[in-house]
């Protein structure tokens, strides 16, 4: 049986957007446990331009078929 991928939107309260990527970033961890949480393509958007979306994570692909765990845009090499 094929299984299907589905987007959840899940709205939070945040004062700002690194705010909402830092709540994302907890959101994300707390549930890595999960294995169907595809927590790479984690994104944060504003609730009235969900059209544009900030990305949570680098996602650069790393050794072994992982992928980098640091926040977008960091600094430094990925690890």
């Amino acid at each position: 049986m094929t299984r299907e991928r589905f987007v959840v939107h899940l709205p939070v309260v945040a004062a700002d957007l690194p705010g909402a990527l830092r709540f994302a970033r907890a959101i994300t961890r707390a549930l890595g446990f999960l294995a169907d949480v595809d927590r790479a393509e984690t994104t944060v958007s504003e609730e009235d331009a969900q059209c544009v979306r900030h990305r949570v994570f680098c996602d650069r692909p790393l050794d072994r078929r992982r992928r980098c765990p640091r926040p977008a845009d960091h600094d430094g090499p990925c690890g």
